[in-house]
């Protein structure tokens, strides 16, 4: 079922760390000139090496560049030079120990899907083509260098969904648990916009490396309580990857407060920080920034509709994907059911039922898919519809104005518990891989 929606940002993804090599690296003469004798060329320099790959002075520089511009687009003060520079190069390490094992998995994202994303990017941000590309150029940002931050992405959401969304259950119990703690606070279900600041503590870490940590914990906290900005102390001390924006978490309801400081989250005030609370990964100081609630009577437009699709990926290429639903459409226009066909040619976990997916409301398919099954009539069958997942065909059979409050209640729980499971599951497994790899840090060589 297409549930999976795929946004990315400009400036999310210009700030993944993608390894380039900086055009100031090169010299400035052709290849027929000599260099004149006075010229000056900068030399590259290895501060790691992530198994058998090197990250350079350049990368580092690269990645400085784009952090400092977002820092002054958010009018927060960076942490000093040094700081900055251990966070950013911890980044780049764990990225590329990532993207490193998602190419030995076979893992990868073809131009095609590139183009794709950046286009929906575009779409989402109302600009054309051309205009999105101005705006890349306005903020110094080059169209191959993003193209490859969009490529980056993609793996990485691969990456997690196979390595850890896929494995992630939710309950029918935990459901029910988390609606019912619901019904006992006041004002029915809240939702939470945080920031935090984690203190990192490396497994099997000694007890004087441990009390370090807390040293360090307990600085940052002083920081706060002094007056410090929570932004600002979160950028210098903070070894989460959310450090350089403030430790910002956003909005979150209570089935995704991390376990660690759940508790503690619900019985704050906005504006109020935490004490320093421990987890497996480390010390955290959280900050409450707003709390609301929502609980309201929630009516939507549904839409019962059918349908078949046929994947992109790997073993299947864009063509070939349209010419079979294509084929599809053309047998069910001379008289063969949708449901028939769809119950052993979809590529979808709904192919058993026929291709049916139930009542779909606003919001629980993709963007791309949802646009076309608004204007499908009444036991209609859509053309070719392409979506992140590849090619479909939609049958509309039904719609209505329904009052899903208790469903829409259900529905969200189930997101917001598996989200947070997904969030603490990929923080542990991406600290196994980072772990995992060989790494050399020559960062303070001269």
């Amino acid at each position: 079922m297409p549930m999976l929606n795929l946004r990315i940002t400009p400036r999310r993804a210009a700030l993944l760390l993608a390894v380039v090599l900086s055009p100031a690296a090169l010299p400035a003469w052709s290849a027929n000139a000599a260099p004149p004798a006075a010229a000056v060329v900068p030399l590259d320099r290895v501060l790691a090496v992530v198994n058998d790959e090197a990250i350079t002075r350049h990368d580092l520089d690269d990645a400085r560049r784009l952090v400092l511009a977002q820092l002054e687009q958010q009018k927060v003060t960076p942490p000093p030079a040094d700081v900055l520079d251990k966070q950013l190069l911890e980044k780049i390490i764990t990225q590329k120990a990532l993207l490193q094992y998602a190419k030995e998995s076979g893992i990868r994202a073809d131009d095609t899907q590139v183009e794709r994303a950046i286009g929906r990017v575009a779409q989402e941000n109302k600009l054309s083509p051309e205009d999105f590309r101005k705006v890349l150029a306005r903020e110094n940002i080059p169209y191959a260098k993003y193209r490859e931050d969009i490529r980056t992405e993609i793996v990485m959401q691969r990456l997690r969904e196979r390595e850890v969304d896929t494995r992630i259950s939710v309950s029918d119990a935990e459901v029910d648990s988390y609606l019912a703690t619901l019904k006992v606070q006041s004002g029915g279900e809240a939702e939470y916009n945080l920031a935090h600041i984690l203190i990192g503590v490396p497994e099997q870490a000694t007890a004087a490396q441990i009390e370090a940590r807390r040293q360090r914990a307990e600085e940052a906290l002083r920081n706060i309580k002094s007056g410090g900005d929570f932004a600002q102390v979160a950028a210098s001390f903070s070894d989460a990857s959310d450090a350089l924006s403030g430790g910002n978490l956003g909005w979150r309801s209570g089935a995704r407060l991390p376990t660690v400081f759940a508790e503690s989250i619900r019985a704050m005030k906005p504006g109020q920080v935490s004490g320093i609370l421990r987890s497996a990964a480390g010390f955290h100081i959280v900050k409450l920034v707003e709390k609301r609630s929502v609980d309201e009577p929630h009516m939507v437009d549904q839409t019962h509709a059918r349908h078949i699709l046929v994947r992109v990926n790997e073993n299947t290429s864009e063509a070939d994907a349209l010419a079979k639903i294509e084929r599809l459409k053309d047998r069910i226009d001379t008289g063969t059911k949708f449901e028939d066909l769809a119950k052993i040619s979809s590529e979808d976990a709904s192919a058993p039922k026929g291709g049916d997916l139930g009542w779909v409301n606003p919001g629980d398919t993709v963007p791309e898919f949802e646009q076309a099954m608004a204007k499908v009539p009444l036991g209609g069958v859509s053309g070719p519809v392409r979506t992140p997942f590849g090619y479909h065909l939609i049958q509309v059979l039904e719609r209505r104005n329904q009052d899903v409050t208790t469903e829409h209640q259900r529905q969200q729980a189930q997101t917001a518990i598996r989200q947070r499971k997904s969030d603490e599951a990929f923080e542990d497994w991406t600290r196994e891989i980072r772990d995992r790899a060989y790494v050399e840090v020559r960062l303070d060589e001269r």
